[in-house]
């Protein structure tokens, strides 16, 4: 496989990332070539570099080749192909994950799902549609309102991310608190397993009581069981029309008990918290004004449903009520739906603001009651840490999931930003362990997080998980030091 490609780390160091997977067999090229057409075989350095990485920053990629298939039928031949030469496979969807799980490190072959992106069929009884994995996200949900229905998740990658990739790292996004995570919405899967077996998983039902639900081992499982070839997703009724307010708050322990007067007063769908400074960085990048006449410490964007008046009463209630308190300091009500984007646009285009100071990303959470003591104890281990350095705090603080950005300082390498930072993940993740929450809320283990899993899991559980991980995959070829 060539050099050990590491995370930046010195090398024996608990950061390096260990080698997995298997040498290429010399005539591994000539053997592909009889195994799928030219045109769906790459190996050129551009498609190299661009499906051997997602969007994680910290992890030199390599890898030997991308592979396009346009079926399940080829996907299980590329399997069986791998077997027998012992080669390391890849999955590859939207490649907008942040823990790794679809880099490619030691010269594994690529399975990208780009040529897998149709929508089958559609029941209109059920309201379920028969999607590939290759189906963008968007175009799920914008199929899913040409019929009339609605598809809940949502996320600022909704325009790129691969319906296979949210369904194996089970995407929560912004209406967690209303909807749930994509598992809630997956009827079946068929999958090709790491054993070459073509398995149709529930296949719709909403009621089947056989034995262990398999298809709900491959939601979350990021890509190490198998490949997800194709998707049943169960499509809902359209929400009532929804009101979208940006609230401003003179402190974090406010957050909650705003949160806890709209939870009561109304049907709320989405309560997403972040900081100035994370405002500040959108104002600066994404080209946004400034909402309010004076900056606030924190801000709110939330989204209620209002079928009716008496709803709309209900949340002028909510604000009026929380204004009283001195919980919020002023608030802006969106107008039309094109206002309702632009103040959505404060929350999601926090990410891409960002990015351009290579953040290191903390996705954790605990339980939505937890919220305040976790956030106290956090505050002072990141204060304590970094007590100059830019953190950028943003989260889906209803269903308890906090994302913690550490911004690199200027004129600091990757490689010592980095060996800082996880200096102070045990501190973190103790934290978090304290509270029974979890190391990773919502952007799966992968690489970023496999070191930490005991945080989180027991050993009896990540005993069984890799248990698991054997029946399926018996050669250890999908996504091999993922997870684990």
């Amino acid at each position: 496989m060539g050099s050990l490609s590491r995370l930046w780390a010195p090398e024996g160091s608990d950061l390096s990332a260990k080698k997995t997977g298997f040498p290429l067999s010399p005539d591994w090229k000539s053997s592909l070539a009889n195994l799928l057409p030219a045109q769906q075989i790459r190996t050129d350095a551009e498609a190299l570099k661009t499906y051997s990485k997602d969007w994680t920053t910290y992890f030199e990629t390599r890898a030997s080749a991308v592979l396009f298939p346009e079926s399940t039928d080829q996907v299980k031949k590329i399997v069986e192909w791998a077997r027998h030469t012992k080669t390391s496979l890849v999955p590859s969807g939207g490649r907008t994950g942040l823990s790794g799980a679809a880099c490619a490190l030691n010269g594994e072959v690529i399975v990208s799902f780009d040529r897998m992106n149709q929508i089958l069929d559609f029941d209109p009884v059920d309201s379920i549609v028969r999607i590939q994995a290759g189906v963008i996200t968007e175009a799920l949900q914008n199929f899913a309102k040409e019929k009339g229905l609605y598809y809940p998740v949502d996320f600022a990658a909704r325009g790129s991310s691969q319906m296979g990739g949210t369904v194996a790292t089970n995407a929560g996004g912004i209406r967690v608190i209303r909807y749930g995570m994509t598992r809630s919405w997956i009827a079946g899967l068929e999958v090709v397993t790491g054993s070459g077996d073509v398995l149709n998983l529930n296949q719709g039902l909403i009621k089947n009581a056989t034995g262990y639900d398999l298809r709900q081992l491959f939601i979350g499982s990021e890509g190490t069981l198998g490949f997800i070839t194709e998707i049943l997703v169960q499509l809902t009724k359209k929400p009532a029309s929804s009101q979208v307010l940006l609230l401003a708050l003179p402190k974090l322990q406010a957050v909650m008990e705003v949160l806890k007067v709209f939870s009561q007063k109304t049907n709320l769908t989405a309560f997403e918290m972040f900081s100035d400074l994370a405002l500040g960085h959108v104002m600066e990048r994404a080209g946004l004004g400034q909402p309010f006449n004076q900056r606030s410490p924190f801000y709110v964007v939330l989204e209620s449903e209002i079928p009716d008046e008496a709803s709309l009463t209900a949340l002028t209630e909510a604000f009026e009520g929380a204004l009283e308190k001195s919980w919020i300091t002023d608030g802006i009500l969106a107008q039309s739906e094109s206002q309702a984007q632009n103040l959505w646009k404060y929350r999601e285009q926090i990410s891409e603001s960002i990015s351009y100071r290579s953040p290191y990303k903390n996705d954790i959470s605990v339980r939505p009651a937890l919220v305040p003591q976790f956030i106290e104890k956090l505050e002072a281990v990141l204060q304590q840490a970094y007590p100059s350095w830019e953190v950028v705090w943003f989260g889906h603080i209803g269903d308890g999931n906090l994302h913690v950005n550490i911004l690199r300082p200027e004129g600091m390498t990757k490689e010592i930003f980095v060996q800082e930072c996880r200096k102070v993940d045990n501190l973190v993740f103790e934290t978090v362990k304290s509270l029974h929450g979890s190391i990773s809320a919502e952007h799966g283990v992968g690489l970023t997080k496999k070191d930490f899993l005991q945080f989180t899991r027991s050993a009896t559980e990540i005993s069984l998980m890799k248990q698991i991980k054997a029946a399926f995959d018996p050669d250890g070829i999908i996504n091999p030091g993922k997870v684990f």
